[in-house]
Order: C-alpha cells, then structure tokens, then sequence
C-alpha cells in the first residue's frame, strides 16, 4: 500500500487495565473484552485496529508505516514515523497516582523520540471531582523528595476542582494526579513514558529518582478558556495538539479543512464523515475516525445531531 487515495478510517478502541479503573464504561462502551477494571481506551494507540475501509483489519502502526507520507504529510519525527497524537478516554474510579512526564529533551536523551505533553477535556465529573496541577507554591524538590518518603505528598500538591466542559493543559514536567468520579478525554505527544512518584501504598513500582529529574517546581499547567470561532470551539491550541469542539443539529453539514494528521472522536450522537474519493465511515461515540494529512478537507454531517471533538497536530 503506497497510501495514495488514503480516506478517512475508523479506529477499534484498545483497552488498558488499570488497578484505579471501572469494570462497567457504560454508556461510553458496552462492553470491553475483560473483566478487569479499565482505565483506559486508547482510541489512536499504535495497536488500535482499523475498522472501516480497505485497511481494516490492520493496526494504526502499520498503515502509519506503509502509508506515512499520506496520513502524516511530511513530519519532522526522529526514527520511524509514527501517528502524532495519542487519543484516550481516561475512566478513573479511584485516585491515580502521582507521577510526571519528560519533556522532549529529557524524552531524547533517554533514547525516545519525543515527551509527553498532554491536556485533559473533561466529559463528565460528579461534583467535588478535583485532579492535582503542579506543586504548591514554595515546594522544593528536597521537600517533595521527603514528602514521598513520608507518605504525605498529596500536601504538596495544588488540588483544582474540575466540572464538564473543563479544558486542562498539563505540560510535559507539571507533577499530576487526577482524582475519581470523572471521564476525561485526554490529548496528548505520542510517548507513554511515566515516572510514578506516589501510589497512595499500592504495590506497584515507583520512579522516584527519574521524576525528580523531569520535574518542574513551576509549569504552564492550567484550565484554558475556550474560543468561539466561525462554527465550532477551539478548546486548546498548544505546539504539540489542537483541539477542536463541534455540535451538530439534525440535518446539518460541516466542512473541515484537513492539512495535518488528526481524528475526529464521537462525544454523543453521531454522523458521517465524507471525503472526496472515500467511502463515508460513521462516527460513532467514543471511537476516533483518523483524517489523513493528505485528505484536503472532509464533510461530517448528521441525521439526528451529533457533537465531536477534532483533534490534530499542528504542522504535522
């Protein structure tokens, strides 16, 4: 496959066990494959399968791999190309830990390609959901590194409370946690690398050393305002990731233009997405529809009304 005519396609969520997770993801998903709870459904991993089209059946990694020029454009990536952005929703029913992630620095010189930057759309939150942003201030790494050692590292950290609607940037160094009792839709660089600093005493292992070496006492961290824009929200526009909101009314169209690699991902309802020389593929709620860089422009549209977020990756 040279990737030539390469449509737009539906991506198979991949589900991540997770000790903090949820058995039941209703109403997002129905079921989920296994009985351990899920913290994760990684909705544009590497080994998510293509559901749609005359790709389906193969994983993300390798139509990136045979066809990265069509779906990423020209990228400017070190080592094998690799779709730019890592799509999730985030279902918490308890406390994740505290932890931290590399910048792109620190990513290359551990040997990876790049680090992780991310933010985090809440879709729902019951009232009281908070998650931990950054460090108090005054906080030095001697005394966070004491407060793991005591147990109380939660004292150290800046708690802000959360509804639906919010938009979080958590830039790669910010120390973070996100409590229960919310769904998030998580943007974020394609790299998985997480240094655990504090898991409230479950038996897991910790990367104290390496967190103190990525972290940062001050970050950029924090609640965005949303955009209003000629027919949708722009939620966030960072270097790494733009994410976009839109809502349709029954028997409404809209066009996007599509330069970068990206995906647009089902809130409620849902709808079609055309593209010139494509087959329509259905948006569905919870799963992402990968819009190559190479499409020029797609038309979703809706029966019934539908509300989707896009997300992409500038100049990818």
């Amino acid at each position: 496959m040279d990737g030539k005519g390469l449509g737009p396609f539906r991506l198979a969520p991949w589900f991540s066990p997770r000790p903090w997770g949820r058995k039941d993801l209703r109403p997002w998903y129905a079921a989920t494959g296994t009985a351990e709870p899920v913290g994760e459904a990684w909705l544009t991993g590497p080994q998510c399968v293509v559901e749609t089209g005359a790709m389906a059946g193969q994983a993300l990694a390798t139509v990136t791999a045979e066809a990265g020029e069509a779906l990423l454009g020209a990228p400017d990536q070190i080592g094998a190309p690799e779709f730019p952005l890592l799509v999730k929703l985030l279902f918490p029913n308890d406390k994740l830990s505290v932890q931290v992630h590399p910048d792109d620095a620190h990513a290359q010189a551990m040997g990876q390609p790049r680090g992780k930057t991310e933010c985090w759309y809440v879709l729902e939150a019951k009232p009281g959901a908070t998650i931990a942003l950054g460090l108090r201030e005054g906080a030095t790494a001697d005394g966070v590194r004491a407060a793991i050692a005591a147990g109380t590292l939660e004292e150290l950290l800046q708690w802000v409370p959360v509804q639906a609607g919010d938009m979080v940037f958590v830039d790669a160094g910010t120390v973070h946690a996100i409590g229960p009792g919310v769904v998030f839709l998580e943007t974020q660089q394609t790299c998985d690398i997480t240094f655990r600093m504090y898991d409230y005493g479950r038996p897991r292992e910790l990367h104290v050393e390496q967190a103190l070496q990525v972290m940062k006492l001050e970050t950029a961290a924090g609640k965005v305002k949303p955009v209003a824009m000629d027919g949708f929200v722009r939620l966030i526009a960072q270097k790494y990731f733009v994410v976009d909101r839109y809502k349709l009314d029954a028997r409404r169209a809209v066009v996007i233009p599509i330069a970068e690699a990206g995906c647009l991902v089902g809130l409620c309802g849902s709808g079609l997405v055309e593209c010139s020389g494509a087959a329509p593929v259905e948006l569905l709620r919870g799963r992402a529809v990968v819009t190559p860089a190479s499409a020029g422009e797609v038309v979703v549209r809706s029966n019934a009304g539908a509300s989707f977020v896009r997300c992409f990756a500038p100049g990818s």
